[in-house]
């Protein structure tokens, strides 16, 4: 690898340059035109200055017109710029956290491979002047892909957008009075406020194509027992299961990569919840007032937690693995916590009363 600056022959592993000091920029598999674009996002900042992040219309802007030609990289980028994605790393002062959370927002929201999501994560690395090491995709990633080469597939989602098919509050009209709620094949996002306020409605039933619940799409549904979220969901947004005081049963599939603010607050009879390792952080109140959750166990997935995520949860006792994030969290924010060491068998995660 050479030094973009000066030229200079660079070791491998060896990322700013000896001679000149320069941040060298990564060579990223399945992009070939990495480099060249790197080297373009950090343009804008060394022209405009970082303040230009937090305008995203202005900043979009100038992506395309420093990107002319890199269409397919330069959709991407703007995708994740759109999403939100730019915020958390120039906001968040731990720069771990704001990759984790980057990385996070360009999967869940711009459903992209995790190749693609890492390009993002290190073009805005290197535009910020931050060292930064590609990381590995997760194995259980690896192994979920290699079977599925292996063997045609049957993704009920594929060729499918998280908008392509809204269920929408004038579709949810007609159901207001039911008890029972069956949403039909196809549809593949919830509305924000969809539900909202259907007091009668007990169970529900999601399609197999579903991917998102959007903000507050179950707030206030008083006499709601039951759901069962299907393997396709990829996101549920802020507050989505607010005030859901009679759920007592949730279990999040795999492929959710956040729980987000106030998702599951004042659900006062949750008992049990079943987080899968693909959870990366838990916004603020996210289960506040859920006065009856004794047991969760938090996967080592779990790399960041709003201080007030478990506000008014007396009863709680957070099980983790030993020295994780989630172990630190609970001793600084004095939560009642057992450790398991890696390695040990969790049979029963959440469902022992004490």
């Amino acid at each position: 690898m050479q030094c973009n600056k000066c030229g200079a022959e660079l070791d491998s592993g060896v990322r700013v340059c000896p001679n000149c000091g320069t941040l060298a920029a990564l060579e990223i598999e399945g992009f070939e035109n990495a480099v060249a674009i790197q080297q373009q996002m950090k343009a804008i900042i060394d022209e405009y200055g970082t303040e230009v992040v937090t305008d995203i219309h202005r900043f979009i802007a100038l992506v395309k017109d420093y990107l002319p030609d890199y269409d397919r990289e330069r959709r991407l980028i703007v995708c994740a710029l759109l999403a939100g994605s730019a915020k958390f790393m120039v906001a968040e002062s731990d720069r771990d956290i704001a990759v984790m959370r980057t990385r996070s927002c360009v999967l869940s929201e711009c459903y992209v491979t995790f190749e693609a999501a890492e390009f993002v994560v290190a073009c805005f690395a290197y535009m910020l002047g931050w060292e930064y090491e590609l990381s590995e995709m997760p194995e259980e990633t690896v192994k979920e892909t290699a079977e599925e080469s292996d063997k045609p597939s049957e993704d009920p989602t594929k060729n499918l957008r998280i908008d392509s098919k809204v269920f929408r509050p004038v579709d949810a009209a007609r159901f207001r009075l039911a008890g029972s709620v069956n949403i039909p094949d196809g549809f593949t996002k919830i509305d924000n406020f969809t539900f909202n306020g259907f007091g009668r409605m007990k169970t529900i039933t999601l399609p197999p194509t579903m991917m998102a619940i959007g903000d507050y799409a179950f707030s206030e549904c008083k006499r709601l027992k039951g759901i069962d979220l299907p393997p396709s969901l990829k996101k549920i947004q802020r507050g989505a299961f607010n005030q859901c005081v009679k759920l007592a049963v949730i279990k999040i599939p795999a492929g959710v990569l956040e729980i987000d603010d106030d998702t599951f607050s004042f659900c006062e009879n949750l008992e049990v919840v079943e987080l899968p390792d693909t959870v990366s952080s838990i916004g603020a109140q996210a289960f506040c007032g859920c006065s009856k959750l004794r047991k969760l166990f938090l996967p080592e997935s779990v790399k960041y937690i709003e201080p007030n995520a478990f506000w008014e949860c007396p009863e709680l006792t957070i099980r983790c693995f030993e020295h994780s994030y989630v172990h630190k969290f609970c001793i600084k924010n004095k939560i009642n916590v057992e450790t398991v060491t890696k390695g040990a068998e969790l049979t029963a995660r959440i469902t022992e009363e004490g």
